[in-house]
């Protein structure tokens, strides 16, 4: 990792599904001037009708390489759209296993910060989500994986502009919490 990389802070948007990490990250990153990470699997899904094991696995795979790639165009932090924690929940909710390299790679990879998005939007259809009656299952799931690694996060809510600015509260509390 070069010595840019290692001064760049990494936030991952992690939570269920329609809770609005995908627009929380691209206006982060707009209001920081940096870059985010998109969620590879929407691109990857749309070409497969039955999704396996394997398949998340590419995907988890592929989104931390690309998360790598774009950390080298990034200023001062990155913006995860999704990471390993929920490729780990993903597999063992469908699959009832997580394949190794996923779960040796969790650690590794932690994040400085994760913004644990809470089910108080309404949901949204969209051909690639599977779980309108089961977010805030999801929800406790996902805070229960990151107290496991002891990651420091914040519970994100609220509708549009004061959710947006409950996370930019949230990573300037960091940052400052950071410079001490």
């Amino acid at each position: 990792m070069e010595e840019k990389s290692k001064q760049i802070i990494r936030i991952a948007l992690i939570g269920p599904e329609s809770t609005a990490k995908s627009t929380l990250s691209e206006h982060l990153a707009k209001h920081y001037n940096t870059v985010w990470v998109k969620e590879y699997s929407r691109e990857y899904l749309q070409s497969v009708d039955n999704y396996t094991l394997a398949d998340v696995l590419v995907i988890a795979q592929r989104q931390l390489e690309t998360e790598n790639e774009l950390l080298k165009k990034a200023n001062q932090c990155i913006f995860a759209d999704t990471e390993l924690i929920i490729s780990k929940v993903w597999c063992l909710d469908v699959f009832k296993t997580c394949p190794q390299w996923i779960e040796n790679n969790i650690l590794p990879n932690k994040y400085d910060l994760y913004l644990l998005t809470f089910p108080d939007l309404e949901w949204e259809k969209d051909p690639l989500r599977e779980n309108p009656y089961r977010r805030e299952f999801f929800f406790n799931w996902y805070e229960k994986e990151l107290k496991q690694i002891d990651a420091t996060y914040t519970i994100i809510k609220g509708k549009n502009i004061e959710r947006l600015n409950n996370a930019i509260n949230a990573i300037e509390n960091f940052i400052a919490g950071t410079r001490k």
